[in-house]
């Protein structure tokens, strides 16, 4: 299979590697730059903060209930058409978001179309990606590339939707997301799937509903946190009812010879559970980040869309940098290392975010620990993909990238619902302080997972994954 992989590459691979990699940066892109317009859609949309909360958190939580049936589709119609499929629905929902009227059009467009068209289009890219880069070494560069683009997408979001809005209006950065996908469409005509879809693989409907009720009331329970407690503590049992009832479904059908949505002897990797778990943290830790300072700044220390972008760019140079050196740190350290060195960076810029904007009101307190944070997270994005798209072989990689993506938008959405939540309920100083806290203790959490990965991973096996 590894040699059917290799000789499929195109061509024009720098070409397709480019139309991946684009696609993850809008995709990311998306969630980070409506930050920094929450000032401008509220007074526009006549809505409050926390209506645009609503609508970045749940732009992230469809795409996270959906990126496993994302995947899972992939291998009965192709990587590449549910890529184009994805590409359509997301442009859609971008240009409707554009001529949004209100809060409810908003949701619709971006948050609903976006996200499906997400789901559909990110489980080919990380398939893609892996097939077509055999050997660790190369896709490390690969993946470093695509992560690269995800991270800038989402450091940046909050610089270039600033220039966007203060320029011309909030509603061209919806624009500029279709135009993107335009030109993604223009280089995907070169892409050739290694491997042919299989219209007789069975679709696991009723799994897809349960994950995807599940999770979103876990999410929606966290987002009612500060209004009511009693609906916060019926919606997440009702979540972890509703998922405790799909494994149930899954367990029940891998016994009866019957292919479920999710399989899971995916569970049986411990290097990719571990990786799962820091992919989780780290993007909780991206997006929780992000909207906590986004939000201060604008609604407490007054600052408009680009001056707010602005400070987002140290982030974005630290991400920049490290995660463009993916290849060579790869080379260089064991990815177990490089996933330990990115969360003590990461936790070490969030500490520094929360001492030097105590201690000072100058926007340059933001600088150093936005600057740690985005170099810690460049060093650990690919490592920790890479870590779990290796573990597995080429049959199982619309499984596992679905099941990856999934993970890591669910760790975007708690960030972003639950940094907010605390932060939403009282927009003052000690509010960003225990946002940030909160964040911390949980990054602490990815930094005990990722010590507990084997020493030596990434290289992927051809048969099984146990």
């Amino acid at each position: 299979m590894v040699e059917t992989a290799r000789s499929a590459r195109p061509t024009g691979h720098g070409r397709v590697l480019a139309a991946l990699a684009l696609a993850q940066f809008i995709c990311s892109f998306a969630g980070s730059n409506m930050n920094v317009m929450i000032n401008d859609i509220s007074e526009d949309l006549d809505t409050t903060v926390q209506g645009v909360q609503v609508a970045i958190t749940v732009f992230l939580l469809v795409m996270a209930a959906l990126m496993i049936p994302g995947g899972k589709l992939t291998d009965r119609y192709g990587r590449k058409r549910c890529f184009l499929a994805g590409l359509v629905v997301y442009a859609i929902g971008a240009l409707l978001s554009a001529a949004a009227p209100g809060l409810g059009v908003l949701i619709l467009g971006n948050s609903i179309l976006e996200g499906i068209g997400t789901a559909l289009l990110i489980p080919p890219v990380y398939i893609l990606t892996t097939l077509l880069y055999p050997d660790v070494t190369s896709r490390a560069r690969a993946f470093g590339v695509v992560m690269a683009l995800g991270g800038v997408g989402a450091a940046a979001g909050p610089l270039i939707g600033g220039l966007i809005t203060t320029a011309i209006s909030w509603r061209a950065a919806f624009v500029f997301q279709a135009l993107v996908i335009a030109v993604i469409v223009m280089l995907s005509r070169r892409i050739d799937d290694p491997l042919p879809p299989d219209p007789t693989r069975s679709f696991d409907t009723a799994g897809a509903v349960l994950s995807a009720v599940g999770l979103v009331l876990v999410v929606m329970g966290i987002l009612a946190a500060d209004n009511n407690v009693w609906l916060m503590i019926a919606l997440l049992a009702a979540g972890a009812l509703v998922l405790w009832w799909f494994f149930r479904s899954v367990r029940a059908k891998e016994a009866s010879g019957r292919e479920p949505l999710l399989s899971l002897r995916l569970f049986d990797n411990r290097a990719s559970n571990l990786g799962l778990v820091t992919q989780n943290v780290q993007w909780l830790l991206l997006m929780g980040t992000s909207f906590t300072v986004a939000a201060y700044l604008q609604v407490v220390r007054g600052y408009d869309a680009v001056q707010t972008g602005v400070v987002f760019t140290a982030a974005t140079l630290g991400l920049l940098a490290t995660s463009l050196s993916a290849e060579r740190l790869a080379r260089r350290h064991p990815q177990r290392t490089l996933i330990m060195t990115g969360f003590a960076f990461s936790l070490a810029g969030v500490v520094v975010l929360i001492i030097l904007v105590a201690s000072f009101a100058t926007a340059w307190a933001f600088v150093p620990g936005l600057l740690l944070t985005g170099l810690g997270l460049g060093v650990m994005l690919t490592p920790s993909v890479n870590v779990v798209q290796s573990s597995f072989p080429e049959e199982q990689q619309g499984e596992i990238s679905g099941l990856s993506r999934s993970v890591s938008n669910l760790g975007s959405s708690f960030g972003t619902a639950i940094a907010g939540t605390i932060l939403v309920a009282g927009l003052t100083k000690g509010a960003y302080a225990v946002a940030m806290i909160v964040l911390a203790v949980i990054g602490l959490g990815g930094l005990a997972g990722a010590a507990l990965l084997p020493r030596e991973t990434g290289t992927r096996r051809r048969s099984g994954n146990r």
